[in-house]
């Protein structure tokens, strides 16, 4: 502003002022104008202020004010589960939770003989193993999740089952169990009361975990966890401890919980060794599930002990784990029903069950550590791995699913571990898979958005969605709305929706591919940020309608593999890509309603990629960009393209029904080049995604 303004209004204020008062009343004028202008302006521009932060985690000691973490002495937990239904999926990921509605695990009990009328969790008479809890776990929540009326009561009928089938003694389940003194069903099923209290605040489900809690603290040690895989997934019924210590706060907990690790198997040691690489088939410590299960335990113990080499023996079993069998995209490992040594190849493939407990143990990981890592571990296998583990309509599934894979056929022409039919999709097979698949998506949705422990909010999975929760001392509740097609889009916006302005933290996950994201608060100044697998944190008074725009750059990147031979995997943001196979869907069995399929090239699939060497992500180009569909997940639906440069190599061809080992790289081909499509991982039931390659002339 002219400072000659000011002398005329200080002048027509005292006009006969002169000398040095003249100029001290100058100054005194100044200086109240100045600060009061910037006052006016500070304050018209409070809601325009944002701090912006880099955070490895939220606090890790803190404690929520309103939603139930770990009580002294376990540890905080920086980050909580929010109750069933204040997250909302929208977009592509509601599609994934109706057309399970309407598939295989809506429907299961159409077709399960696990799930009827005389299953032993009904009747109390005769076998009742880990199937019904393992279908439940997963139908239960997708019931709250849709608010379905008819799912929720279909799912309280064998939650009143279960709580009907409580003893005297506090044990409950089928009493073919007990006479074998197996926990592990109950472990499952403790999951599933759990959840139904925390969508109903039935408070019959704590005197029920009170009685059998009390009931496993009452045995003597040797008969708690004796053998089998209640012995090697006893961390299961540890965290049911732990949760139900966190809304009671009774001490003989703790007592009980040290027990149960004490009884479970020890995944703090190297999970591989000489000697169980000769005893393969004999460990159960190399059976893919259990070490997707039990990877996690030593950390969930951690909560009570605070030892950090528990934390540190996890990175070390999971570095060993990859280093030696993860090998490829996806972010599973070779295990097609244990690890074998020297079946490393990218073709072995994975358990679908393998897939949705290897996602719950990072998912577990992310809520006691806070570390993003885990995170992005979930999210690889959500978006690339489990898909294609199921047909398209989700209505049957296989078995095993591989990264490279190129016949999904009802024959025994594999090279697994065990023999028939593995890979056809088929509604009516695979026991445990069967049922187990079904809280894949569901537990995945429920942690798009993490309570913090500064009474805050995470938004951890970017997908289209919304919540609602309390944050801030005030109590207040609010409404966030995640408008994105992410993970097919680079950019997210969140807007919040409050009755009054409140003060809260809002971190946002920015995944470790993520080496450039662009963050920008309503009008205000982008903010760029290179902080890949960190938190942003976003500090300020936030008010009704205000929006985030997150922008996370997806260049492509080009990834070798040293242990099979530097064969190369191609990513974008967080999706890896496949060579587009033609498929040719077969019948193969099953019935009209519930038909089981073979899926089988109709186009060549032994490509190796022409890479230039010094700048290989610049032999790549983004050629199609397609608008998100109701199912994306789906070789005609795929929603990008890349384009590559590639040689045929006719050496590489198939051991029986089973694509070759991937050819050791680079490699020479007398093949015309030619451009191939590749498209996300998760869209290809049939897939080359680790391809040998050769230098670019």
């Amino acid at each position: 502003m002219d400072i000659r303004k000011y002398d005329d209004l200080i002048g027509e204020v005292r006009p006969k002022m002169c000398g040095w008062r003249t100029i001290l009343f100058r100054l005194l004028i100044l200086t109240f104008l100045i600060f009061g202008l910037a006052g006016l302006n500070w304050l018209g521009s409070e809601d325009k202020m944002t701090e912006v932060k880099i955070k490895n985690s939220p606090p890790l000691d803190r404690v929520n004010s309103h939603y139930p973490g770990n009580k002294p002495p376990l540890r905080p937990n920086p980050l909580l589960k929010l109750p069933p239904g204040q997250v909302e999926a929208r977009g592509w990921l509601l599609s994934q939770l109706r057309l399970m509605a309407d598939g295989l695990t809506g429907r299961l009990q159409e077709i399960s003989r696990f799930l009827q009328p005389d299953s032993g969790w009904l009747t109390l008479k005769g076998r009742g193993w880990e199937e019904m809890p393992y279908w439940l776990k997963g139908f239960g929540d997708l019931a709250y999740l849709l608010r379905d009326p008819e799912m929720i009561a279909s799912a309280r009928k064998w939650i009143e089952a279960i709580v009907r089938s409580q003893q005297s003694d506090g044990y409950f389940g089928p009493v073919d169990n007990r006479e074998n003194n197996d926990l592990w069903p109950n472990m499952v099923a403790l999951a599933c009361l759990q959840s139904y209290y925390e969508f109903s605040g039935d408070r019959r489900v704590l005197d029920f975990m009170s009685a059998y809690f009390r009931y496993q603290h009452g045995l003597p040690e040797e008969k708690l966890l004796p053998g089998s895989w209640q012995k090697l997934r006893g961390g299961e019924n540890l965290e049911s401890v732990y949760w139900f210590y966190n809304r009671t706060g009774q001490k003989w907990l703790l007592e009980l919980a040290e027990k149960i690790y004490r009884r479970t198997a020890d995944w703090a040691s190297p999970i591989l060794s000489p000697e169980r690489d000769c005893n393969w088939e004999e460990s159960s410590f190399y059976h893919g599930v259990n070490i997707a299960m039990g990877l996690r335990y030593p950390a969930v113990y951690y909560q009570q002990t605070s030892d950090r080499q528990l934390l540190e023996a996890v990175e070390r079993n999971y570095r060993q784990l990859m280093e030696n069998y993860g090998q490829q995209p996806g972010g599973m490992f070779a295990a097609d029903e244990n690890i074998r040594p020297g079946y490393n190849d990218p073709r072995q493939g994975a358990e679908t069950c393998t897939m949705v407990e290897f996602m719950n143990s990072f998912e577990s990981l992310l809520k006691i550590t806070g570390d993003i890592i885990y995170a992005d571990r979930a999210e690889e296998i959500a978006v690339n791995s489990l898909p294609a583990a199921l047909t398209p309509d989700l209505k049957a599934l296989h078995y095993l699913t591989a990264a490279n894979l190129v016949s999904c056929d009802s024959s025994d022409q594999h090279d697994f571990q065990n023999s028939g039919t593995l890979l056809s999709f088929d509604p009516w097979k695979y026991r445990c898979c069967q049922h187990n698949v079904a809280f894949g998506w569901p537990y995945y949705v429920k942690h798009l958005w993490l309570a913090t422990a500064d009474d805050g909010l995470a938004a951890i999975f970017y997908g289209p969605s919304q919540v609602s929760l309390k944050v801030s001392q005030t109590r207040q509740t609010v409404r966030l709305v995640q408008d994105t097609d992410y993970p097919f889009s680079e950019r997210i916006r969140l807007t919040l929706y409050a009755d009054q302005p409140v003060a809260f933290p809002l971190y946002l996950r920015l995944p470790g591919w993520a080496e450039r994201a662009v963050v920008t608060v309503n009008a205000e100044k982008p903010v760029e940020v290179r902080a890949a697998g960190k938190y942003v944190q976003l500090e300020r008074t936030w008010k009704n309608g205000d929006q985030v725009e997150l922008f996370l750059e997806q260049p492509v990147r080009v990834k070798f593999w040293p242990g099979i031979g530097q064969a190369a995997s191609i990513g974008r943001g967080p999706l890896w890509y496949s060579l587009e196979i033609k498929e040719e869907w077969k019948r193969a069995g099953g019935s009209e309603d519930w038909p089981a399929w073979e899926v089988l090239p109709a186009s060549p699939w032994n490509y190796a990629l022409v890479l230039d060497k010094k700048n290989p992500a610049d032999s790549f180009r983004l050629l199609e960009k397609r608008a998100v569909s109701y199912q994306p997940f789906s070789l005609e639906a795929a929603p990008l393209v890349l384009e590559a440069r590639a040689r045929r190599l006719a050496d590489w061809k198939e051991e029986g029904r089973m694509v070759g080992r991937v050819p050791p790289s680079p490699v020479v081909s007398g093949e015309p080049e030619v451009k191939i499509r590749l498209i996300p991982m998760g869209c290809a039931r049939l897939r080359i995604t680790c391809f040998p390659w050769m230098r670019a002339k």
